[in-house]
């Protein structure tokens, strides 16, 4: 058993920051560098890329990363956790394997492959059977939208990266993996808890919650004092130094910008908060009230004591289905009045909009520079305020009514209020919507799949 582990964070979401991984990798020591590719949007998304190109579906950023620091990995023994794979895990774990051809590095590097999250393809047959999957916010069955579902995914625990790991796996690729899992996973691997030690299970739950957003805990997006945040040009992402007993420190490389101190953790703790006595993952149930922090040196924070309760008998399940269309656009008006013009204008839009017999779910107007952030809150803004940017935007069922709403833009120009600004690239553009359905789904009734492959 190793005294210490080192887990880097390398991506806080699909787009983030391209030279972090590569840092955290050339940076400093580091024994595992986790990468969080999938926000719940992100998965339809992949699955209409798919639908077009059956080679599609995964973060193809992913595999450009793998090109440049797989060498540094293989000699350095850094093994990488993903959930890059999206809804076509297999397509790149091959394509991960064709990068490691590519180098020169066949046979020595084993790709594990993570799959069983993606449930779209039995829907029907849970339906048939009578299987009640419902929105847990709302109620509704899943029934109602069954036609419109675009993806349907299992939030996988840590147990099948586990098991990859202790298959001798250096590169993990999975679809659905938890944000928590990926930094989970190399502790139970490396110090064998087990996965009925709620309170160590716990604990490397609340590491990748840490770190799982990337350097949102090291400085970045921080509330506290960020005048005084030095060098976020080169911020430093996370790492979590981990030890058996079950305390880590939260740490980044020497030499980066940003920093870590308690405020900083502290921020990135209540991200996406509900209950803190009541952190579910498909793992455990960890106790948020529990957690210590310490001050350990510069840019040190100490975690330690921390509780958890057993894991539930269910599985978290993102669904997304087609929801509509909608579109924005946006006019800028300029002093004086700036949002006395632009009130006006919204409401000229809006009577025009009635008069052609257009039907939307919502028509929602904004004043950026008035309202746009604190809504009612913001009060009345001053009468001499600069410039007000109108923003306005509509959500419906019928794409021809969506279409037509942005070819009512541009006329303001010339038949509404004086001193417009700020109109250009054309007409605004109808996106189909994506909604949201969350649901419970028991977990026997997944079955997970690891397979490691050679290269």
């Amino acid at each position: 058993m190793k005294e210490k582990v080192k887990v880097a964070s390398g991506q806080g979401f699909w787009g983030d920051l391209l030279s972090a991984p590569v840092d955290q990798v050339r940076g400093g020591q580091i024994d595992y560098l986790m990468l969080d590719y999938l926000a719940e949007v992100t998965m339809s998304i992949m699955q209409k890329q798919r639908s077009r190109d059956a080679n599609a579906g995964y973060a193809k950023d992913f595999v450009s990363l793998m090109r440049e620091i797989l060498p540094d990995c293989v000699e350095k023994n850094i093994k990488v956790l993903s959930n890059a794979g999206g809804v076509n895990v297999k397509g790149c774990a091959d394509a991960i394997g064709d990068v490691a051809k590519e180098l020169g590095l066949s046979g020595k590097v084993k790709i594990g492959v993570v799959t069983g999250d993606d449930i779209l393809p039995r829907l029907n047959e849970f339906l048939e059977k009578g299987i009640e999957i419902k929105n847990i916010d709302t109620g509704e069955s899943l029934a109602a939208i069954r036609e419109q579902v675009q993806s349907a995914n299992v939030y996988l625990g840590a147990q099948p990266l586990v098991e990859a790991l202790d298959k001798g796996a250096q590169i993990i690729v999975g679809g659905r993996l938890t944000d928590t899992g990926l930094t989970l996973a190399p502790l139970m691997h490396e110090f064998g808890w087990s996965f009925e030690d709620w309170d160590k299970v716990a604990t490397g739950t609340i590491a990748g919650h840490i770190i799982e957003c990337g350097a949102q805990c090291s400085g970045g997006n921080c509330q506290f004092d960020w005048q005084n945040i030095p060098d976020l040009a080169n911020v430093g992402f996370p790492i979590v130094e981990a030890f058996p007993n079950g305390d880590f420190v939260i740490t980044k490389h020497d030499g980066t910008g940003g920093l870590v101190n308690i405020p900083s953790v502290k921020e990135q703790l209540l991200y996406e908060m509900g209950d803190p006595k009541s952190y579910i993952t498909p793992d455990v149930v960890a106790d948020f009230t529990s957690i210590n922090l310490d001050d350990d040196g510069k840019n040190r924070v100490r975690v330690f004591g921390i509780k958890g309760n057993a894991n539930t008998e269910f599985y978290k399940v993102s669904i997304a289905y087609t929801g509509g269309w909608k579109a924005v656009g946006t006019l800028v008006y300029s002093y004086p009045d700036a949002f006395e013009k632009a009130k006006l204008a919204d409401k000229i839009l809006r009577e025009r909009l009635r008069k052609l017999g257009l039907k939307f779910d919502v028509i929602l107007t904004e004043y950026v520079g008035v309202n746009a952030t604190h809504a009612h809150l913001a009060g009345e803004p001053p009468r001499d305020i600069p410039e007000v940017q109108l923003r306005i935007g509509v959500r419906g069922q019928n794409k021809a009514d969506v279409e037509r709403f942005t070819k009512e833009i541009a006329p303001l120009i010339l038949t509404g209020p004086p001193s417009v600004t700020g109109f250009a690239g054309g007409r605004p553009k109808v996106e189909e919507i994506m909604a949201y359905f969350p649901a419970l789904i028991p977990k026997n009734l997944i079955k997970t799949k690891v397979e490691v492959l050679e290269t």
